[in-house]
């Protein structure tokens, strides 16, 4: 029998993502206390293994990388469409000024 201890008392959550990362941070104090206590299971040790392990550390540097790089790419094509707009603005303007009446017979 697996005894926890007394689960802190927590303010309301407003979010779903909150009450999440609250039950989370529950879950772990009591992953903890059983590690500590000798009570852990082979998974639960594994688990905490794997995270602390170089490989997963890469693992998660290269993820925040591609993060950054799909940000960027985000952004780059933002920008190719501002530009996009100025260009067809400028190109307007230019046939304007230069008395094109954009096909219109007279």
């Amino acid at each position: 029998m697996i005894i926890l201890a007394k689960p802190k008392s927590l303010p309301p959550a407003y979010s779903d993502e909150e009450r999440e990362n609250q039950l989370i941070a529950l879950a772990y104090d009591a992953v903890e206390a059983r590690i500590r206590n000798g009570t852990a299971s082979s998974q639960e040790l594994v688990h905490f293994l794997k995270m602390g392990s170089s490989r997963e550390k890469k693992e998660q540097r290269i993820m925040g990388e591609q993060e950054k790089l799909l940000s960027a790419k985000t952004g780059a094509l933002e920008a190719q469409k501002n530009l996009d707009g100025l260009m067809k603005e400028a190109l307007a303007a230019f046939r304007d000024y230069a008395g094109d009446d954009h096909g219109q017979v007279l």
